[in-house]
């Protein structure tokens, strides 16, 4: 849908799907093909190693950088991806959180998940009941900048800089299709990538002896494939683990933009298919 919006409005697509910009997984985050590539330019796709972390913040530093550029050369950007956190950090900014004292962050990240929540609990009650228990990264990371900062991370948030959504005009759509019709295409869709050399792939990852922490080693379907790379499990259970990530991340991405975006922002339910691919469109070239 992108593609075509792109072709009819002199446009440039930006990846705004955080295991898109690695370079060391093309098939398994569906980075665009050849064809693609040749109906439209595209910008931020396979841009990054995957040894060195993207952060939101980063990510709209780069994308801030090629809207800008695109629109000076009198031509379109279109944003296109699901990492809805990406999105958020460009249009609103990011909170000026100091940089972490490094010996907190080693301390913290060497801390069972358990121990932390524990003291966040003492030093910031509300995110630790806010968050999943078992959510390491993020309790982890609202108990440094506590211990760093003496500010909670809602306190960092809630004055925030460099979005670019007042100096822009956004023609946003998010697609919700039917879950069923969604999670279908998502299981047809991790087979193939199986079929396409996501084994060849994710073997050629492990070989560099990445750090597992890394993004790109948490992509959707990188750690069931490993699975059948090390011999744990069979091709079937691989297939059916990766089809059922991708389900659960798809549930959750769901959610997300249902509810967090603005409540204008124009949603499209009908199955992306035939003539509804034309109708959605309309959605956005209304606004145009």
């Amino acid at each position: 849908m992108a593609l075509e919006f792109a072709e009819r409005n002199n446009g440039v697509i930006v990846n705004a799907d955080s295991a898109q910009l690695y370079r060391d997984i093309p098939i398994l985050s569906a980075a665009p093909s050849a064809e693609d590539l040749r109906r439209a330019e595209h910008r931020l796709y396979g841009v990054r190693d995957g040894a060195g972390p993207c952060s939101a913040a980063d990510w709209a530093e780069l994308a801030h950088r090629e809207i800008a550029d695109i629109q000076a050369s009198g031509r379109l950007p279109v944003l296109v991806g699901g990492t809805g956190l990406y999105l958020r950090t460009l249009l609103d900014g990011i909170a000026p959180v100091p940089t972490i004292d490094p010996e907190i962050r080693e301390a913290v990240r060497s801390t069972p998940v358990e121990g932390n929540r524990s003291k966040l609990a003492q030093l910031d009650p509300d995110a630790a009941a806010r968050l999943n228990p078992r959510d390491t990264t993020r309790i982890a990371r609202a108990l440094e900048v506590a211990l760093s900062t003496g500010r909670t991370l809602a306190d960092w948030q809630a004055r925030r800089e460099g979005g670019i959504g007042d100096e822009v005009t956004l023609c946003p759509l998010i697609l919700l299709p039917p879950r069923d019709w969604l999670y279908g295409r998502c299981e047809q869709r991790f087979y193939a990538m199986i079929e396409m050399g996501a084994v060849e792939e994710v073997r050629a990852l492990l070989d560099r002896k990445l750090s597992p922490d890394l993004p790109v080693m948490r992509a959707i379907g990188v750690r069931e494939v490993a699975d059948l790379v090390r011999g744990a499990i069979t091709k079937d259970e691989a297939v059916a683990a990766g089809q059922q990530a991708t389900r659960r991340y798809a549930k959750r991405q769901y959610t997300w933009f249902a509810h967090q975006p603005p409540a204008d922002w124009p949603r499209f339910t009908d199955p992306l298919e035939g003539q509804a691919l034309t109708s959605a469109l309309a959605l956005i070239e209304a606004k145009d």
